[in-house]
């Protein structure tokens, strides 16, 4: 039985911080993941509980999103005095 190795969009190497070249794939009860670019492998054990979320372009857009340091800001025109 072949192994299916999915790449992970977005996520970018550890290594060589080139996006989309990881790839990942489970087996025995271990996360395996590996970049196509250059020689980064990385083995992890398979938690039953959630494993933190790989970054990508949209976690991280998230996380910058759910700051809630905002600030109003009001508009002047300057031709009414």
């Amino acid at each position: 039985m072949a192994i299916q190795k999915r790449f992970i969009a977005g996520a970018i190497c550890p290594r060589c911080a080139e996006m989309d070249r990881i790839r990942s794939w489970e087996q025995n009860g271990i996360r395996y993941r590996e970049c196509v670019s250059c020689d980064f492998f990385e083995q992890l054990p398979i938690e039953e509980q959630a494993s933190p979320e790989l970054a990508t372009r949209v976690s991280h857009h998230r996380q910058e999103e759910s700051v809630e340091d905002f600030q109003t800001v009001k508009i002047i025109d300057p031709r009414k005095r």
